[in-house]
């Protein structure tokens, strides 16, 4: 295996029960194993967000079938909400009053009309200047309202983007709503099969530009001359390269602790209350209303993916560790579920890199964070990538390059 590589990446792959060491088998109510695909740390994709970008320019899309999620909630006052991001939503919602509802509605065509690159949209606003929290007083929003935009909407996980500019948490609804409008339902997908189609589809398309995947290999050393990375070893053998990319597990010397997630696998037989029998959703409990600094997630789906077994439904809650007793931090999120049939619970570190990689050529991911969509993993993809070639991955560039080889669609 001497082989010579510009680029190494790094990965894992682990089933659930090996992962949780549960003792015995599964109760037969669970149907057969060869039907369950369960993700560790699901995430949905925004329709119109980076990483479907990414996929439809590298021509991943090709490997994979996407299946539209069927709703987004928010969570109030101990009840769930659909979330309303459109005109038409906003003034049918019962999560506001009439006064609000209108309120609410201009707002959300001042966000669709606005356009960073046309001053006339701003309506006397300064999109690099102007705080969130004020546009928010503009239009006279209530705190239920401004926790549901910034949160369900903007997908903010705290509150401190409402002292920023406001320029990024418009684009971030802009986004949602977008997003919104390709399917209808909700603005999220999810691949038939689980996330694992994600990687196979680029170790396909890897393949069809030489590249080269081992799988199943342990990793005994990175070998390491002069301060930068040389090559790695496995079973005795060596494949060197030029470059190195991996997740935080890799090289613990290399990364720093800040902060931590909790997760909770649930296996359900039923589809979660008042989200009208939804087969997949996403519901949102905005730190303020359950007074923590950050949000708790919740992502739902079902044999409707072909990720369970028929009947069953698979919800994980996710969110950052604030305090010494975890799963009490998890509990209002869990009551939404229950009756719960089965439960795994997992508290994981979040890890950076103590450096950008540079002078080693070992380029560190970040891990998961608790959201439930890929935007945040797509903004370290980017970052990597920076680091790597000295340049801003540009989207634009990415589709005129695929243009340029197969052609204008």
């Amino acid at each position: 295996m001497n082989e010579e590589y510009d680029v190494i990446v790094l990965g894992t792959g682990l089933t659930l029960y090996k992962r949780f060491k549960l003792p015995g088998p599964p109760p037969t109510s669970m149907g057969r194993g060869r039907d369950w695909n369960v993700d560790l740390i699901p995430k949905f994709l925004m329709a119109n967000g980076q990483l479907v970008k990414m996929l439809l320019y590298t021509e991943v899309t090709r490997y994979l079938d996407f299946k539209v999620t069927e709703g987004s909630f928010v969570y109030k006052g101990g009840k769930i909400y659909k979330v309303p991001s459109t005109e038409a939503e906003a003034l049918a919602s019962s999560l506001m009053g009439l006064f609000e509802k209108r309120r609410f509605r201009k707002f959300l065509v001042y966000v669709a009309n606005f356009d960073e690159k046309d001053p006339r949209t701003f309506e006397g606003i300064d999109p690099k200047k102007t705080t969130m929290r004020d546009v928010y007083k503009r239009f006279d929003l209530g705190q239920d309202v401004i926790d549901f935009t910034g949160h369900a909407l903007a997908l903010y996980r705290t509150d401190d983007y409402l002292d920023q500019p406001c320029c990024e948490t418009i684009n971030r609804i802009k986004l949602y709503s977008e997003s919104l409008a390709r399917y209808g339902k909700s603005p999220y997908l999810y691949p038939l099969y689980g996330l694992g189609e994600l990687p196979q589809g680029f170790a396909r398309l890897s393949a069809i530009y030489g590249g080269t995947y081992m799988l199943n290999k342990p990793i005994e050393e990175i070998i390491v001359h002069n301060g930068k990375v040389v090559g790695v070893k496995s079973e005795g053998e060596i494949a060197r390269c030029k470059q190195l990319i991996c997740d935080p597990s890799y090289v613990k010397d290399r990364v720093e602790k800040v902060g931590q997630v909790i997760r909770v696998i649930c296996i359900l037989s039923h589809p979660i209350k008042n989200t009208n029998d939804a087969n997949s959703c996403q519901i949102i409990i905005p730190q303020n209303q359950v007074n923590r600094k950050s949000d708790i997630y919740v992502c739902m789906i079902s044999s409707a993916h072909n990720v369970a077994a028929q009947g069953k439904y698979i919800a994980i809650v996710s969110t950052t560790v604030e305090t010494k007793e975890p799963e009490k931090e998890i509990r209002p999120a869990l009551e939404l579920l229950e009756p719960i049939e089965q439960k795994f619970v997992s508290i994981s570190d979040l890890l950076i890199p103590k450096d950008l990689g540079r002078e080693s050529q070992i380029f560190i991911s970040r891990t998961y964070d608790a959201t439930t969509h890929f935007e945040t993993t797509c903004d370290d993809i980017k970052d990597i990538y920076k680091r790597m070639t000295g340049s801003e991955f540009d989207f634009e560039e990415m589709k005129r390059k695929k243009n340029d080889i197969y052609g204008e669609d």
